[in-house]
């Protein structure tokens, strides 16, 4: 296994390494894998003068998947847009073709009490969010600001999405129904918006070739409703890349913390970028109190997904549970009657568990 490390900018050197401990303690019993490190985001900007540098670029097209940590931060705000950190993060998912982006959102019984909502709303909460990640309004065209005929400055961007785009993120949301509770819902706003009008049209084409599954659709502004009213509705939901980023947020906090939401990104022979879900944190970085532990399940992912160890997964997944059923707690989860720990020492607690 080649693994490309980025461990990025803000908190994610911190969570990163105790990912790498996560990959050593399993390279000790025998795992074959080779790591190696690059920047990306704001390091790399620093180091060469771009947020995704050719040397970056080159390890993340060789490795056969992708370990990061986040990108971002304050002082890179004024930049000019295309030399800031998260251009990077966008270029990389671009230039690996990593379309499919896979978000869990999974209630640890054991962290029932951490989320805003009652338990009963949320206990046993297991749902998938599967966002497309390479189209739409993030990279349609034409974008930009300008003056218009009027002489008014104007900003304007594109939502855009091809058929077969819409037809390879269907897909592989309907396989992984298929593996699941056989229900997927396809989020959208076509009572309003052309291009998702199509998405919804698409969709419900290509369900005849998974009859096993049932499709239902839900208008986005429901579904962020229906997310926090009754999430249990959901299995697996399926949705563009602007909708999909910010229901997929919404999930982490139904979970009690967004530093427990690992992800996943994709390509069609499942070479895979994984990341927490959460950003850079600047305000904590550096500090020793970051939750790794979405990143170690972000590990689990590349097992599961671009490797094909279920082994490997399951047993990283167990020992992510079986610290949280110790008692041990980052500050983001931490409730009274558990322990709160450093990033560091979650990380000792992980190994120790597996």
């Amino acid at each position: 296994m080649k693994i490309a490390i980025l461990p990025g900018d803000g908190i994610g050197p911190e969570i990163v390494a105790q990912a790498v401990r996560v990959l050593e303690k399993l390279q000790a019993e025998g795992l074959q894998v080779e790591m190696e490190t690059a920047p990306l985001g704001g390091a790399a900007y620093d180091q060469y003068g771009e947020p995704y540098p050719e040397a970056t670029r080159q390890l993340a097209r060789s490795a056969d998947a992708i370990l990061l940590g986040a990108v971002g931060g304050p002082a890179y705000d004024a930049l000019p847009r295309e030399k800031r950190p998260e251009r990077g993060l966008l270029a990389i998912r671009k230039d690996l073709g990593l379309f499919g982006n896979l978000r869990p959102a999974i209630l640890y019984p054991e962290l029932a009490g951490a989320s805003t909502l009652k338990p009963e709303v949320v206990a046993g909460l297991d749902i998938m969010i599967v966002r497309e990640l390479t189209g739409d309004i993030y990279f349609g065209q034409p974008r930009g600001i300008h003056v218009n005929a009027a002489g008014e400055r104007e900003g304007f961007n594109t939502m855009r999405y091809s058929e077969s785009e819409i037809r390879r993120i269907a897909k592989l949301a309907f396989e992984i129904a298929q593996k699941r509770n056989r229900k997927l819902c396809s989020v959208d706003k076509a009572n309003v918006l052309e291009c998702t009008e199509f998405w919804k049209e698409i969709l419900i084409d290509v369900a005849k070739d998974y009859p096993d599954v049932e499709l239902s659709h839900m208008y986005v502004d429901n579904a962020a409703m229906q997310l926090v009213r009754n999430p249990k509705q959901f299995d697996v939901i399926v949705t563009g890349n602007i909708f999909g980023d910010i229901l997929s947020d919404e999930a982490s906090m139904l979970t009690g913390s967004i530093g427990m939401l690992p992800s996943a990104s994709l390509d069609a022979a499942n070479k895979g970028l994984y990341e927490p879900c959460h950003g850079s944190a600047p305000d904590i970085a550096g500090k020793n109190v970051a939750n790794p532990l979405a990143t170690i399940l972000s590990l689990a992912m590349m097992m599961r997904y671009t490797f094909a160890r279920e082994d490997l997964a399951t047993r990283i997944e167990q020992a992510v549970q079986t610290v949280l059923r110790q008692g041990y707690r980052t500050a983001d989860i931490f409730e009274p009657g558990t322990e709160r720990i450093s990033c560091s020492a979650m990380g000792d607690a992980v190994v120790a568990a597996l």
